[in-house]
């Protein structure tokens, strides 16, 4: 009979209190916990990191800096150096930059067709076709192809660890001796 009564004194404990009164833990021999224990035992896991629009653009410019040390390049004054150095090293840079993002965006031509040649246009978005030159008020049906345009047909970034920090396009090296 004793465990009828204190289960209805746990109920009516939790339903009136929201806790289980002193006297109620003592005859469950449960030991008593003060209030702020009893908050980091129920509070709430924090949220997973949401992906930000900017963390893709950030993770393939660490994948270009680490492939290719792109950033590095761009970053550096290259005012003191000779055409044949610059162009020497922008050939090597080029082919892993290209081999890098080949590996992760596919890209496509927008309009697969010869620059120079006349070329209807295939659609009226401004975000597929843009008109430069002496344009009229009216878009015309076609023109001369100056850019053939790109498109991502596919992106295939590599996952980002549950901690990684997107704006860290590469961490600093410290060489230890």
């Amino acid at each position: 009979m004793n465990r009828i009564v204190l289960a209805f004194r746990c109920f009516f404990n939790i339903l009136f209190q929201g806790t289980l009164s002193p006297g109620v833990l003592t005859a469950l021999h449960l030991p008593r916990r003060d209030a702020a224990s009893a908050k980091q035992a129920f509070a709430p896991a924090p949220a997973a990191p949401t992906a930000k629009p900017s963390d893709g653009a950030l993770q393939i410019l660490g994948i270009l800096q680490r492939d290719s040390r792109l950033v590095d390049f761009l970053m550096e004054d290259i005012a003191s150096y000779s055409d044949d150095q610059v162009g020497a090293a922008v050939r090597e840079l080029h082919d892993q930059c290209r081999d890098s993002l080949a590996r992760y965006v596919g890209l496509q031509p927008v309009i697969d067709g010869v620059e120079g040649a006349f070329t209807k246009v295939p659609s009226t978005d401004p975000n597929v076709v843009k008109f430069v030159g002496n344009v009229p008020a009216k878009p015309p049906s076609g023109g001369t192809l100056r850019h053939k345009g790109w498109r991502a047909a596919k992106v295939d970034l590599p996952a980002l660890a549950a901690k990684q920090d997107a704006a860290i396009i590469a961490p600093a090296e410290i060489e230890i001796e």
